[in-house]
């Protein structure tokens, strides 16, 4: 073990005897009272150094046997101590990959507040290097959400559409100008390939002898150029997800709204299909329109403000990141909303029905094995 004070978190005394790590309330942890000895210890967690080199200069210091252990035990229950060689094996090859991890480096350090134990960014980080994601859609929120999941160490993106690439799908982050009448899913990948760490394209890992089978889809991203799929889900293309327990979440734009959510857990919380019966049941006219809308003839080109797509894109990248680092975002059973002009962000709790088959309704709120959470009332993260 290599100690380190987490460095993404400023440090400022608070006076001779207390110090602050961290200037958001969200994070910030006073310790004390220290020594002006044990200060001076504290300064050399910086992670170039061993254990035994540490009680070596705690020794000089004129510190008592112990006292680094201690120092050590209550840094760590405060979340705020780091190792700088943890991660296991996987993370030990990310950190060879040739730059990938300086791309990564500030993610890195934002994953080590977050996830309090020491190595736990670093371990994270390597899993998702692992992982599987497929973005259904390349529009202008899509393609941005594939590049920002490529870009933040998702090891496999795919990308799926059909058709061309319109004057209207190109924005920064997103499908580049230059890609105008290509195929978008050829698009996409490229873009997924120029934003991965390491500037190329995460590998695909092929079935057969000799080769790992392909990694199963960790999370689909339901991200349609038309808003509505996204604002009133079709619950027919989510059958196979429901049915093979895919985690799956919604963002799109429809007409002047943007929508992030609701990340569906199959089996735990409200599907595509208990959304569109809720509905139904509070408006009985929403079938009706419902029918006209997905079937009748749509403008050529769907209203998607540039500025709302890409804030949408962002909080929609955000929550499945912290979805795949194996916490539940508040879009889980939730979906978020905001409207152009004023863009207050508002929720609405997606409730599992009883006449679905997806069995939700008999299960509750969805858990993953590896950390509590759930949707909430005030915007999250």
């Amino acid at each position: 073990m290599h100690p380190m004070v987490k460095p993404a978190l400023r440090r400022a005394w608070r006076n001779l005897q207390f110090v602050q790590f961290g200037a958001a309330p969200a994070h910030a942890v006073v310790v004390g009272p220290l020594d002006t000895t044990t200060g001076s210890l504290l300064s050399l967690f910086d992670g170039t150094r061993g254990l035994g080199l540490l009680r070596e200069e705690a020794r000089a210091l004129g510190l008592p046997d112990g006292r680094l252990e201690a120092l050590l035990d209550r840094l760590a229950g405060a979340g705020l101590l780091d190792d700088a060689t943890a991660g296991g094996p996987a993370a030990e090859v990310l950190r060879k990959e040739d730059g990938a991890l300086d791309r990564l480096r500030a993610d890195l350090a934002s994953l080590s507040v977050v996830h309090r134990e020491p190595g736990g960014a670093a371990g994270r980080l390597a899993a998702r290097h692992g992982m599987r994601v497929q973005v259904r859609g390349a529009g202008r929120v899509g393609a941005s959400v594939a590049a920002l999941l490529s870009a933040s160490g998702v090891g496999r993106v795919d990308v799926l559409d059909g058709e061309c690439v319109e004057p209207w799908d190109v924005a920064p982050g997103g499908l580049p100008a230059e890609a105008v009448g290509e195929r978008r899913d050829a698009a996409a990948r490229r873009l997924v390939g120029r934003s991965a760490p390491g500037g190329r394209a995460p590998r695909a890992v092929r079935a057969g002898r000799g080769a790992a089978s392909e990694p199963g889809l960790s999370l689909v991203v339901v991200a349609p150029r038309d808003g509505l799929a996204a604002y009133a889900p079709d619950p027919v293309p989510a059958d196979d997800w429901v049915a093979t327990g895919t985690p799956h979440l919604y963002a799109g734009v429809i007409e002047a709204t943007g929508v992030v959510g609701p990340l569906v857990l199959p089996g735990g919380t409200a599907c595509a299909g208990c959304v569109e019966l809720e509905r139904s049941d509070r408006d009985p006219a929403w079938p009706r329109m419902l029918a006209q809308w997905r079937s009748g003839r749509q403008s050529r080109v769907p209203a998607c403000d540039l500025a709302l797509a890409t804030a949408v894109a962002g909080l929609a990248a955000a929550h499945a990141l912290s979805f795949l680092d194996g916490e539940l975002p508040a879009s889980t059973g939730t979906r978020w909303e905001t409207s152009l002009p004023l863009l207050e962000w508002r929720s609405e709790r997606m409730s599992p029905h009883v006449g679905c088959p997806c069995g939700a309704a008999g299960g509750g709120q969805g858990e993953r094995a590896s950390g509590p959470g759930s949707g909430q009332d005030t915007m999250a993260g």
